[in-house]
């Protein structure tokens, strides 16, 4: 399936969000209200965040998943198609796009609330959708649209040899057949908790740790630990999700190297401000690799 050893075949099922970002010295207390300092309208979304990460972190990437009619829906196209992403299997639904509502505070940290719009209308799989999943290396999924069609992809894949790698954020109890169709788990150390024993099945699990790195467990008690390098924090926003797609980049050439690839990759990302726009490049990797 892999035209080039370093260049798996990822399709990325999942959100596309319109992210209304403001800046703020600290976040609002229920029924507070404070000053922001900014305000920035960044294309997002999990799902789309992922497909971009994966392209720039060195992957051949296409995209599966919905935009509306609204006045969102062609930046958020162009966003996938201006990162080399492929949106022959990106629909167009009537009305709104996803949109999410995000605040970050003077120390990076966020807050964020999603309206899931056109995403939430990813019900079904087409015949085509099937077949580019069939034709993958990886499948890359997160829970921002209908878990029933995110269960039905893991399937498929499964079914035809192609890797299942699972974002399950938001965190939530999945069913059994899920989990037993996933290959790879990629969490944060809050949602490996709540998430508990359901990661159990799971042969690779991957939980992030923000700025200490990542740890790794894999078949027969393998274990490993990365160092996230060193950087100035802006923004948080997006680090997992640059994180996760440099990791399916990256997977085929082994837990070690790609967890390593992707400390660095998430690390990166929180030097800008903005999910999608501080997405690294393979080259940025790379050089930060090179430094350390």
């Amino acid at each position: 399936m892999t035209a080039e050893s370093d260049a798996p075949a990822i399709v990325v099922l999942g959100s596309i969000n319109m992210d209304l970002v403001t800046t703020t010295g600290r976040r609002p207390a229920p029924g507070e209200t404070v000053l922001g300092t900014g305000f920035a309208m960044v294309p997002g979304g999990k799902g789309a965040n992922q497909a971009v990460a994966a392209r720039r972190a060195g992957g051949e990437v296409r995209f599966l998943g919905a935009i509306g009619t609204d006045v969102f829906a062609a930046e958020l196209r162009r966003t996938l198609t201006d990162a080399a992403v492929s949106t022959d299997r990106l629909r167009t639904v009537a009305g709104p796009s996803g949109v999410a509502t995000i605040v970050v505070d003077g120390d990076g940290e966020n807050s964020i609330i999603v309206v899931g719009g056109a995403n939430a209308r990813m019900t079904a799989l087409t015949e085509n959708d099937l077949a580019a999943i069939a034709a993958a290396d990886i499948l890359l999924c997160q829970l921002e649209i209908p878990v029933d069609t995110v269960a039905a992809a893991a399937h498929h894949a499964r079914a035809n040899d192609t890797t299942v790698v699972l974002n399950p954020s938001p965190a939530r109890h999945l069913p059994a057949e899920l989990w037993a169709d996933v290959d790879v788990a990629v969490v944060n150390s809050g949602e490996a908790e709540r998430l508990g024993a359901d990661l159990d099945p799971v042969a690779h699990l991957v939980v992030t740790r923000g700025a200490a790195g990542a740890d790794y467990r894999g078949p027969a008690g393998a274990r490993l630990s990365r160092p996230s390098p060193q950087v100035d924090v802006v923004d948080t926003t997006g680090a997992g999700d640059a994180f996760t797609g440099a990791l399916a980049a990256a997977w085929h050439r082994g837990p070690e190297w790609a967890l390593t690839w992707a400390c660095a990759a998430g690390a990166l990302a929180t030097t800008r401000l903005g999910a999608s726009s501080s997405i690294p490049t393979r080259e940025e990797i790379t050089a930060a690799l090179a430094a350390e």
